[in-house]
C-alpha cells in the first residue's frame, strides 16, 4: 500500500506530530567479539504520529540491516521484557492467540504510534524473532506537533554496527 494510501482512504486519524524514537538494541545472539567492538548499538528514527506500529517495525527492520522476517510485537507501558501489565501490540493473526494469557491490546497494522500515548521521554518495548529474541528498547527523544515535509517514517541517525541477525550464518561476529 501507498505510503498514504492509509490515511486517503480514512483508515488513519490525521496526526500530523513528528515522533523522535532512538532504538537501542538491548539483548540478543551478539557473540563476545561484536559487543567489544559495539558497545552502543541504536538507530534513530523519525516517524508521523499517523504512521502505524507495522510502519516502524519496517524501519527498524531496515535500520539494523535484518535479512528475514519473524514475529514481533510492541509492549508498551511495562516495567520490563515481558511484563504482564504491558499493553502488547502484535500481528494481526495473534490477536485471537489461543495460548495467550490476556488478550492483546491492538493490532499493529492499525494501531498508530500517535495513538498509544506516548510523551516524551517515555521508552517502550520491541521484541523481534520469538526464537532468537532480539530485545530493543525505544526511548521518545521528542515530539514536535508538526512534522517537516518529507518522507517518513526516516532513519536519521546510526550508532554501531548492525550484528548479523543469525550468527550461525556469519560464523563469529
Amino acid at each position: 500500500m501507498a505510503k498514504h494510501g492509509r490515511r486517503a482512504l480514512g483508515w488513519v486519524k490525521r496526526d500530523d506530530r513528528l515522533f523522535t524514537l532512538d532504538i537501542f538494541l538491548i539483548d540478543g545472539p551478539i557473540s563476545e567479539k561484536f559487543a567489544k567492538k559495539n558497545r552502543v548499538v541504536c538507530r534513530t528514527i523519525k516517524m508521523r504520529g499517523d504512521q502505524t506500529l507495522e510502519d516502524l517495525h519496517n524501519t527498524i527492520f531496515h535500520a539494523f540491516n535484518r535479512e528475514e522476517q519473524h514475529m514481533y510485537e510492541f509492549q508498551v507501558g511495562g516495567k520490563g521484557p515481558m511484563d504482564p501489565k504491558a499493553r502488547r501490540y502484535v500481528l494481526p493473526g495473534a490477536m485471537n492467540a489461543p495460548y495467550s494469557e490476556k488478550k492483546p491490546d491492538g493490532d499493529i497494522t492499525r494501531t498508530t504510534i500517535g495513538s498509544i500515548g506516548l510523551k516524551k521521554d517515555d521508552a517502550f518495548g520491541y521484541w523481534f524473532d520469538f526464537g532468537d529474541d532480539w530485545w530493543h528498547q525505544i526511548n521518545v527523544v521528542d515530539i514536535k506537533e508538526t512534522a517537516p515535509p518529507g518522507e517518513y517514517p526516516r532513519i536519521s541517525k546510526r550508532v554501531g554496527q548492525s550484528p548479523p541477525q543469525h550468527m550461525d550464518c556469519e560464523g563469529e561476529n
